[in-house]
């Protein structure tokens, strides 16, 4: 019986049946009489072999029980329910016919039942529709009677209103010109308005700016005045007696937490303020979201980079004069972790916009300046160089444009489409521990973004023909480039302090 059962489930006998009873309930008004008929024998057909299966499982289950198993249910249930014609069926004859008959039947009786039903409904509907009809038809005589009375009285009484009626019409034809004079004032008075909001957001655009290009100068003219602190400062250890090995490792949890943290307040603040200040010079949002995520991926691979420098040059210090019974690599590590001001990000600044400029994948106008987003790479290259000193490091997650989609490392942006599969840009990098992801990034899918971003390299390639300088910021001293007062958006540029201490 089992058997017999799943067999009859893995069939799904009973889902081709439902879904031709639903296609030719769909199609039964559009189909002829000879297209309904032989759908209908169709359905019957089906349904008899489900219904053989089934008496061939009630057999075999009544089989199963004995003897006397199942008699009060046949006795109850089936033999009410089959008459007096199946009260005797030939033995070993299956009943699909008969039920297959009796189905039809009651299939037939309920789709009379149901046409007889909508038809009174319909003749309801119809009468209601019609009694509505008589009563609007009565209202709008009414309306028509009223109407002809009331022009009857409107006639006998418009001789005498005539002069009053011109009179009124000339005073509001001159309302009317006062009116008209006075929206036009003020439509000027909104657009003069509307101008010096404009001004004013053009003065508040400048003030940012003009900020933004003092904090940089600033920040070189200390450099200037003073050595950077990677040569200003020995690369020595620290005395070999006033270092604990282990303890700065165990503010790893902590230190872990922070720079997550500190990678989302700059993908949500400074990146921002980057994405605003570049709007400024560039109309296209897509490439100057290429350009932030290309800083940041630049920028953790010069902090990696420094970082592998500055971990060599300690060891090689270490080594000459360590009596500590603890590992070489905890002690370079503790020692890092204490000593990360010793860090020069400023030359890591200087290598990233250097990699901006010469970067085929970009284009920008020739008065831009990376140096208007130094504050951006800054805060990134602190960030990337304090996360190599956690256990395990932590890193950006390597992508290509037009690659599959991954919801896993990724969320799409707000104008992405969310059907289409490959990626068009990367705004912002996946932050990645091994091979798991710390915090998503952010992606534009687009249709067709592979071909578009063949298309736009060769056209790129074949076009483009400004020159790229290196940017002016360097070790030594130098001076910053005048820098138009364009910009679409408020939002004033935080300059991040180039002092500040991570973890």
């Amino acid at each position: 019986m089992a058997e017999g059962l799943r067999r009859l489930i893995n069939s799904e006998t009973c889902g081709v049946l439902q879904d031709k009873l639903e296609r030719w309930y769909k199609d039964y008004h559009i189909n002829s009489c000879d297209q309904n008929l032989n759908r209908c024998c169709e359905i019957m057909e089906l349904s008899a072999t489900i219904q053989g299966q089934l008496f061939t499982i009630l057999s075999q289950t009544a089989r199963e029980g004995g003897h006397f198993a199942g008699v009060e249910t046949i006795k109850s249930r089936l033999l009410p329910w089959l008459g007096t014609c199946f009260s005797s069926p030939a033995p070993g004859k299956p009943f699909e016919t008969s039920f297959s008959l009796s189905q039809e039947s009651y299939e037939k009786e309920r789709q009379l039942r149901e046409l007889a039903n909508s038809r009174n409904h319909e003749i309801q509907q119809l009468e209601r529709e019609l009694n509505a009809t008589r009563m609007q038809l009565s209202l709008v005589q009414q309306d028509l009677a009223e109407a002809q009375l009331a022009l009857e009285d409107t006639k006998t009484k418009s001789a005498t209103t005539l002069l009053a009626a011109e009179e009124e019409i000339i005073q509001l034809k001159a309302d009317l010109k006062a009116s008209q004079a006075k929206e036009e004032c003020a439509l000027r008075n909104l657009e003069q308005l509307k101008d010096s909001e404009q001004q004013v957001q053009i003065l508040k655009d400048e003030i940012a700016i003009l900020g933004a290009q003092k904090s940089v100068l600033q920040s070189r003219l200390a450099r200037s005045r003073s050595p950077s602190p990677i040569r200003s400062r020995s690369p020595s250890p620290l005395p070999l007696k006033s270092m604990s090995p282990g303890r700065a490792r165990l503010t790893n949890a902590s230190r872990h937490a922070h720079l997550v943290e500190r990678f989302r307040d700059i993908y949500a603040q400074e990146r921002l303020d980057a994405q605003t200040l570049l709007r400024s010079y560039i109309d296209d949002l897509e490439m100057v979201q290429k350009i932030i995520y290309l800083a940041a991926v630049e920028s953790f691979h010069a902090a990696k980079k420094a970082f592998r420098q500055f971990k060599m040059r300690v060891r090689k210090t270490l080594t000459r004069n360590y009596p500590g019974p603890e590992s070489m690599e905890d002690t370079v590590m503790d020692y890092i972790i204490r000593q990360e001001d010793l860090y020069d990000v400023q030359s890591s600044v200087g290598e990233v916009i250097h990699a901006l400029n010469i970067n085929p994948r970009i284009s920008f106008p020739p008065e831009v300046d990376f140096i208007m987003i130094s504050s951006l790479i800054r805060e990134l290259c602190r960030v990337a160089f304090s996360m190599q000193t956690l256990d395990p490091p932590l890193d950006i997650s390597f992508a290509t444009e037009g690659e599959l989609f991954n919801e896993y490392k990724y969320r799409r942006s707000y104008d992405s489409d969310f059907t289409a599969p490959l990626v068009a840009c990367h705004v912002w990098p996946a932050l990645m521990e091994n091979d798991s992801v710390i915090v998503k990034g952010e992606a534009v899918t687009r249709r067709g973004a592979l071909w578009s971003h063949r298309s736009r390299s060769r056209s790129r390639g074949r076009s483009q023909s400004r020159s790229r300088s290196l940017s002016p910021l360097s070790h030594g001293t130098g001076h910053c480039r005048h820098l138009p007062s364009r910009s679409r958006s408020p939002s004033p540029l935080r300059s991040g302090s180039p002092n500040r201490t991570l973890g």
